[in-house]
């Protein structure tokens, strides 16, 4: 196996090697385990380290290949978010009372992990509770962007970002509820694909003491993170499917083929302006960057439609629904509620929105529900003319740690100008409210060297459209590349 390949490998570089039998899962678990004892005191994306089991899991990896079996990710080194449940391993998701908790079992994307002989090398860290755009809590301490370590990695699948950019394994499971794949992919220079709502099983991703029951929550999904889209196709195919406790069986999905195969047959709709939060000039840059490349080789690009759904009325629905989907204890949640209460009626802003939506009645949430049905069937018809909209995944590129204990207090500064912090949620919504798929792509570097990405967002359960899309860019722009 040539050296060039042994910090950042792809999965399928690795896959190929080990068939060819250039290299052992042993060797390249022992590398990577090496690459994090070197490297990531200075990151901190591992924040639970699982080596002994990796090297135990290699080898047993290794005799299966000598037995001549062979699986979709056998021998690969890989990384798990810290939110999803691995026996014998803490899941805190950052929260320092539940510091000491082990569940007893995988989660069902773990056990699809390890089915497909993937070898796990420990859990990337999360912000407190999941609730951010960075990745810090009081147990693990704070995840550095592997650019500039003065700036976040994002949240709230922040380490395993910064795991896949500073080479630690291969491949990454994380997950999304508010950008927090496509965010942090787009803040290292990586890939992320937020699948369609639905599509693969959540059971054990909870928090710390829930029970892992086969339940499908609203907005949030599982999804993979990587190097290369390709990878990302690799490990969603690992990924999809539904819990088989829900069926009783296992089951297989067959995703419908993407609508195109080469970049001067898509249709895509281009948007760099939301209604509600200004786009940062980097960001903008990006998106005319994909913009032009998919107008060069041939692609119908088009600025505006009249099929696009409302933005501003999806933001407010996303947010209401987004705030209807926390959990808080019942002291908590009293306070929020009598925050509410004080609310002006005046007060429309995203921040006031979101707090409404906490304490949602459940006749308000049938009401948000019925609105998001509308804007599905707009996206629907919009997809019939369209087969892909790119657009930001965050006004900005990653942004300066930003501890301030009252997350309300905190700004975002677009191009000099402060913005409330949660604010940039808007982008990721535009996708997660009504549960379409999106891939997070590079797109290039800002004037100061920091990766900025954008996403491709696709049909519902047409997940291949936009992956293939990823593709077909990463072959005319580029994609991934180490940080300098």
């Amino acid at each position: 196996m040539e050296r060039n390949l042994w910090n950042f490998p792809t999965a399928e570089e690795l896959a190929a090697a080990l068939r060819a039998g250039d290299v052992t899962s042993a060797e390249l678990t022992d590398e990577a385990i090496s690459r994090i004892e070197r490297h990531d005191k200075a990151i901190n994306a591992i924040c639970v380290r699982d080596f002994d089991r990796a090297r135990a899991a290699a080898h047993a990896a290794d005799q299966a290949r000598a037995r001549g079996e062979d699986r979709p990710l056998l021998g690969i080194p890989v990384t798990v978010k810290e939110s999803y449940d691995i026996a014998g391993l803490p899941t805190t998701w950052g929260i320092p009372q539940h510091r000491n908790h082990l569940p007893a079992e995988d989660a069902v994307q773990v056990s699809r992990l390890r089915a497909a002989g993937a070898v796990i090398l420990g859990k990337t860290n999360v912000p407190l509770g999941l609730q951010d755009v960075q990745s810090f809590n009081e147990i693990y301490g704070t995840t550095n962007n592997p650019w500039d370590h003065g700036r976040t990695s994002g949240g709230s699948s922040g380490g395993s970002a910064a795991a896949l950019a500073s080479g630690f394994g291969a491949l990454s499971i994380g997950s999304d509820i508010a950008g927090s794949l496509r965010t942090p992919a787009h803040f290292c220079g990586v890939y992320a694909h937020k699948p369609t709502l639905g599509l693969a099983a959540t059971r054990g991703m909870v928090p710390p003491t829930a029970p892992a029951f086969p339940v499908d929550p609203d907005l949030a999904v599982v999804g993979p993170m990587a190097r290369t889209a390709r990878d990302l196709t690799l490990l969603l195919d690992v990924m999809a499917g539904p819990d088989p406790l829900t069926l009783g069986v296992a089951y297989d999905v067959t995703l419908p083929p993407a609508r195109h195969e080469r970049l001067g047959d898509f249709r895509v709709l281009v948007l760099d302006e939301h209604p509600l939060i200004p786009t940062g000039s980097a960001v903008r840059a990006g998106v005319h960057r994909v913009a032009d490349a998919l107008a060069d080789a041939g692609a119908r690009v088009e600025r505006h439609t009249p099929l696009l759904p409302d933005l501003t009325e999806a933001a407010l629905l996303y947010t209401q629904l987004l705030g209807s989907a926390a959990r808080f204890p019942v002291e908590v949640y009293e306070q929020l509620r009598t925050r509410a209460a004080g609310l002006s009626a005046d007060d429309q802003s995203l921040d006031a929105v979101r707090l409404r939506g906490v304490v949602f009645s459940h006749r308000d949430w049938i009401e948000a529900n019925n609105g998001r049905e509308l804007h599905r069937h707009g996206w629907r018809r919009l997809f019939a003319e369209f087969d892909a909209v790119v657009c930001p995944v965050t006004p900005t590129p990653a942004f300066p740690h930003d501890h301030n204990p009252d997350p309300m207090a905190r700004r975002l500064d677009i191009d000099g100008v402060a913005h409330p912090y949660f604010d940039q949620l808007v982008w990721a919504g535009v996708a997660t409210m009504p549960g379409l798929p999106a891939t997070a792509v590079p797109a290039g570097r800002s004037p100061e060297g920091l990766p900025v990405g954008v996403q491709l967002i696709g049909p519902m359960f047409e997940d291949r459209t936009p992956l293939r899309l990823a593709e077909l860019l990463e072959e005319r722009i580029g994609g991934f590349q180490a940080p300098m």
